[in-house]
């Protein structure tokens, strides 16, 4: 029988990041992809030029349609803007006691664009943060929910120690936005773990965050433990970042078929 993810998420009608991003993943990692728009983002792979907030209801009812007939396995979470977004989510979480949920905490696209109020990261933690079962915030996204700088390895082991205690099962800090290897640090409240894949040196990493969050959710729908989970979907990502496609005219997307292809 195969496994089932929902993403909750933006949409990018570009394709490389978002709801689209994740449904490629889904499908590349052999899950079967559904999804629930909660924004509708006008970008590309070098501006955002504008977005939308799909209303609270019809969020609701999209999360609704796909429980009621095809209970997903595992749930990806994405941009969530504001409160009235965060809210309808936290609610079906909870109504449906969803599972394996994987949260990126959406603040920024590649180029900087806010994709999130700034005065809502006190909904995010009191609402979203402990509905999580992996949280994947970036370099810059830990600094905001946890409220410190991160200059080094040990500020990002701080960070996810700050985090975890707002409620989450496990927090990811991703360490993209570091200098040197990319070493992402996994933290489940009681052990470290540590995650480094040779850094690409590409432009072309439009999505990258997007992908790393819903394939880890696929590898939970599968039935890996949460630290395998990272370790499968890092490798995929810095594969699909290696042979990323030279698309637009900004941040290219990713290849999130280009295993699937070569077999």
């Amino acid at each position: 029988m195969i496994k089932k993810a929902l993403s909750i998420a933006g949409s990018d009608c570009s394709g490389g990041a978002g709801i689209q991003a994740d449904l490629k993943t889904f499908s590349a990692l052999g899950v079967f992809g559904m999804s629930a728009v909660t924004s509708v983002v006008a970008e590309n792979t070098f501006r955002v030029i504008d977005y939308q907030d799909v209303s609270p209801g019809i969020i609701e009812k999209q999360i609704d349609a796909v429980c009621e007939d095809i209970f997903p396995d595992a749930v990806k979470v994405g941009m969530l803007s504001c409160p009235a977004t965060m809210l309808p989510v936290a609610g079906k979480i909870k109504q449906w006691q969803l599972k394996n949920v994987v949260v990126d905490p959406v603040m920024y696209a590649k180029n900087g664009a806010p994709l999130m109020d700034p005065n809502s990261t006190d909904t995010l933690i009191s609402e979203i943060v402990p509905l999580s079962d992996v949280l994947t915030p970036n370099i810059p996204e830990a600094e905001k929910i946890a409220g410190i700088k991160i200059a080094n390895q040990e500020d990002m082991e701080e960070a996810a120690r700050k985090i975890h205690a707002m409620g989450c099962k496990a927090v990811l800090v991703k360490g993209g936005h570091s200098e040197g290897e990319a070493t992402d640090i996994l933290f489940d409240g009681t052990k470290f773990y540590y995650f480094s894949e040779r850094r690409v040196n590409t432009k072309n990493t439009h999505g990258t965050g997007c992908t790393l969050s819903s394939a880890i959710a696929s590898n939970l729908a599968l039935g890996a433990s949460i630290q395998d989970a990272v370790k499968n979907a890092k490798t995929y990502v810095t594969t699909a970042i290696e042979h990323a496609l030279e698309l637009g005219q900004g941040n290219g997307p990713t290849n999130h078929f280009y295993d699937l292809y070569n077999k």
